[in-house]
Order: structure tokens, then C-alpha cells, then sequence
């Protein structure tokens, strides 16, 4: 079925309380830094009417949502996209309100803040705010744009906690099911700055059918028609492929023991390089060899 939308999932920045791994909470207001101006102003770009589009900023993973929301505000109006709100959902029935479910259906574009993915699930997971948000992604030319928190929890499969120093020791990392916007990938961030291979490798090797995406701070992909990927932003996107897994300890060790992989195969985009999740292609724009 062809995708009428459009997915951004971005790997955020310094963020209150994405995972669990250490307590982000303290200087809460000093870390909230967003997307950088290129990625923001390509949201903007891609959108339905530019902008003048209709964008809904939604604050629910984030336990600080009346600091959060503003700023997004703030920042889109710098770009001169200044027909946005901020959609504050704090309970499971907050997302069945009527009135609330009417911005949504009107909204070009939805962007989702950081902050505690499970709590995002929790609130808006088999909601009436959920299935219109999957029918819009599915039929309408219509944005989801996420970040940190906003991009894991946009997939089937969702990260929901687990230590980077711990996370190749089986058990460690764990999965939950997400939004559901995109099938067959898993998608970490903060992925780079800090050191979350391992968390995405153990993903994969219990799931070689599922591609893992690791997205650097102030980087992302802009997927269309739910298959086809384009890295954004200035820093990295990893992709780990399990399809080639030769072998692994995974179902012979105990909890807490090390997971041994053997030909688990990674991919590294940047700007403008793209991949295809139908032929597993991936094409390097600025390539030597070209």
C-alpha cells in the first residue's frame, strides 16, 4: 500500500529524560535544545503548504510540556511558520477530545518533542488520536516529524530502556511495541553521543528481519512512502542490517551474559545519502567512485 505521508525522525539533543540510563532532570530548561534551523526549515519545506501549514507541536513524552511547547513555537516563527500551536496531552482521555481529535484531523504537520517514549505509548497508543494520526500518515499528504523520544517511539518496535555500557549482556535492552507509523525497522537516537551501538545490536539479533536506525543529535531521515530514506541534518545516521547474522550465543547464554555476533553488518549516512528498505540499497551522494 502506498504511503501518502511523510515520516521525519530526528535523534534530538541534550534531552530531559529520554531512557533511564542517568538522571537528565536536573537544569532541565538548559538542555532543551532542539532541532537545528536545516532540519526544522526541511520540515517546514516538505510540507504541504510550506509555511503556511498547519503545525501541531505535541508535548505528551515530555514531562515539562509548558517549557517545551513555546519553544517550538518560538523557533518555527523564526522560520516564519507561524500558524502553530502546541496539542498538550497529559491523560489517556485528553486524546479522545473532541476537540483536540479536530486539530489533529486539521494539522498539515504533528511534531512530536522528546522526552520519555513509553510515556508517549502509554498516554496515546490505541487511542482515537492514534488511528487518526495512522490514517492521516497513510492516506494524507501529512508530516509526522519526531525527535528523540518523538522519533524511537514511531516505529512497530520500540527501545524503551537499557544502558549503553551494559548493552550487549542479554536482557538489558528493552523493546516494547511503538506507534507503529513504520514496519520492520528499530530506531535508537542520541545514537552517537551516547554510545547506544551496542543497545541497537542486541534489537537486531533477536530480530534479524528488523533493520536497526541509530540517528546522531541533530540529524534524522526523511522517509517517504514508508520505504525510501534520506539522511538529514549534520551529523550520522547508522543502519544495522541482521540479515547476514552467521551465528550468535544469544539463545544459549543466560540473562546478564554477553552476546557474541558474528557478521552483523552496519551502514554509515550522512547528508543527502539515501537508502532503500525494499532492495536494501543504499546510494552515497557525494561518492568517490562516481
Amino acid at each position: 500500500m502506498k504511503i501518502h505521508g511523510k515520516l521525519i525522525i530526528i535523534g534530538g539533543a541534550v534531552d530531559k529524560g529520554s531512557f533511564t540510563e542517568t538522571n537528565l532532570d536536573r537544569d532541565a530548561p538548559k538542555n532543551l535544545n532542539f532541532f537545528e534551523e536545516g532540519i526544522l526549515k526541511r520540515v517546514i519545506n516538505e510540507s504541504k503548504h510550506k509555511e503556511l501549514s498547519r503545525i501541531e507541536i505535541i508535548t505528551t513524552a515530555s514531562k515539562i510540556p509548558l517549557e517545551i511547547g513555546p519553544e517550538y513555537v518560538k523557533a518555527l516563527g523564526y522560520l516564519n511558520a507561524l500558524n502553530t500551536d502546541v496539542i498538550n496531552i497529559e491523560r489517556r482521555e485528553q486524546a479522545s477530545d473532541p476537540e483536540i481529535l479536530d486539530r489533529l484531523r486539521a494539522a498539515d504537520v504533528v511534531m512530536f518533542t522528546g522526552g520519555d517514549q513509553l510515556r508517549l505509548t502509554s498516554i496515546l497508543g490505541g487511542t482515537q488520536f492514534h488511528d487518526i494520526l495512522l490514517d492521516k500518515y497513510k492516506n494524507e499528504d501529512f508530516i509526522y516529524a519526531g525527535t528523540s523520544a518523538g522519533a524511537a517511539a514511531a516505529s512497530n518496535n520500540m527501545i524503551y530502556q537499557g544502558s549503553s555500557s551494559e548493552a550487549l549482556l542479554k536482557g538489558e535492552v528493552k523493546i516494547t511495541s511503538g506507534l507503529g507509523l513504520i514496519d520492520d525497522v528499530i530506531i535508537d537516537t542520541h545514537f552517537v553521543q551516547r554510545g547506544r551501538i551496542g543497545r541497537l545490536f542486541q534489537a537486531v539479533v533477536g530480530n534479524p528481519k528488523v533493520l536497526g536506525i541509530g540517528l546522531g543529535e541533530d540529524t534524522g531521515l526523511l522517509i517517504t512512502n514508508g520505504r525510501q530514506m534520506e539522511a538529514i541534518g549534520s551529523g550520522l545516521v547508522i543502519l544495522v542490517d541482521g540479515r547476514e547474522i552467521k551465528d550468535t550465543n544469544l539463545t544459549q547464554i543466560e540473562m546478564g551474559q554477553p552476546i557474541s555476533i558474528n557478521h552483523l553488518v552496519t551502514h554509515v549516512l550522512s547528508k543527502y545519502d539515501t537508502f532503500d528498505l525494499d532492495t536494501f540499497k543504499m546510494t552515497i551522494k557525494s561518492s568517490q567512485y562516481v
